[in-house]
């Protein structure tokens, strides 16, 4: 097992190995999970079932639509005005990661929410309610009318939504819960996990990789499916994203491991390099984090399979979540890759996963 020193070292190399992207999504149409052998869900298994708990294996790939509660302040602009420079929005008190969840106590969810509100009442000052690390409070903030487009601006660049690809870690047979990334969404801008107002998750198809190398995450290239949404997400959390499928084929389900059953040995991850079927690849789980404050870097894993290190060279982005599979048993999802060293990466043991769903 690395000393606290070495996985200090690793942590500052890690980078999620979520792809997110911010253009507008392609979609394909194709179907994956068969009608003819739907799961009716039954209720969610009490305390005495969860030692025989029970998941569907994951491994398909998806892709998230993700809209946030509230638009996110990712950066800061000075107008002119007047032909003076100005920002009315850092001289109020807005800064960086904060989210606006209101203006004049009407609900904002877009950025077309709020500039529609800014610039129908023009030279007004306005109420904008904001939430910083766990604290709400309101901001007076007068817009400005910029010189270059004649528009009631704050000087603050916002973002609403973001788009993705990853994969499916497990499906919950019992009651339906679908669970992925084993880590949450992040603005890439502030680093900070973007609030969940509502999320689409669609079955992807894999088209292609690039293979990672030192210093450069590689990534697996996909398309959303539009006819196969598999779900809407419910919970954006630290150990992953979750929400519920209404059917599924009752394929591949296995029992889940606790973290004093995982060994520091051969494994296998689950992940989809081409089209929609996942496959297996071996790995090795280099040491373990049992007792680590990071909930999501558990594991330190190594791709040893021959056929994955030569189409992405190791993790890339878009497997996270990736099941990890030990002595037929699920134990957890892919989370992270090493940047300097792709063949490796973490892993969030399963029932962290499973706390949060």
């Amino acid at each position: 097992m690395l000393n606290n020193k070495a996985e200090n070292k690793l942590d500052d190399e890690a980078q999620t190995a979520f792809g997110q992207i911010f253009s507008a999504s392609i979609f394909e149409n194709e179907n994956i999970f068969s009608k003819d052998n739907n799961i009716f869900f039954s209720n969610p298994l009490n305390d005495s079932q969860k030692q025989q708990k029970k998941l569907m294996v994951g491994g398909q790939a998806f892709g998230i639509k993700f809209f946030t509660q509230g638009v996110i302040v990712v950066g800061m602009t000075n107008i002119i005005s007047n032909g003076k420079e100005t920002n009315p929005a850092y001289s109020s008190g807005i800064r960086i990661r904060d989210i606006i969840t209101k203006i004049d106590g009407k609900e904002i969810n877009t950025i077309e929410d709020f500039s529609r509100i800014i610039n129908a009442s023009p030279d007004k000052e306005f109420v904008l309610t904001v939430s910083r690390n766990n604290s709400v409070f309101d901001i007076k903030l007068k817009p400005v009318l910029s010189d270059d487009d004649k528009k009631y601006k704050i000087g603050a660049w916002i973002r609403d939504s973001t788009a993705g690809i990853g994969t499916i870690t497990f499906i919950d047979t019992q009651n339906g819960t679908f669970g992925g990334l084993g880590h949450g969404i992040y603005d890439v801008d502030t680093g900070n996990l973007m609030p969940l107002s509502s999320a689409d998750v669609y079955l992807a198809s894999v088209t292609g990789a690039i293979a990672g190398q030192k210093g450069v995450p590689g990534e697996l290239k996909g398309v959303f499916l539009e006819n196969k949404k598999l779900s809407n997400l419910y919970k954006n959390t630290e150990c992953g994203v979750f929400g519920k499928i209404e059917e599924a084929s009752n394929q591949d389900v296995l029992p889940i491991a606790s973290k004093n059953e995982i060994k520091c040995e051969k494994a296998q991850i689950r992940c989809t390099l081409n089209g929609t079927t996942p496959e297996y690849f071996d790995i090795e789980i280099i040491s373990l984090y049992k007792n680590s404050v990071t909930e999501t870097k558990n594991m330190l894993i190594k791709i040893t399979d021959k056929k994955l290190l030569e189409i992405t060279g190791g993790i890339v982005q878009g497997m996270s979540g990736s099941p990890i599979v030990q002595n037929g048993k699920l134990i957890g999802a892919v989370t992270h890759v090493l940047v300097n060293d792709p063949t490796k990466g973490y892993g969030i043991f399963i029932e962290n996963m499973l706390k949060t769903a």
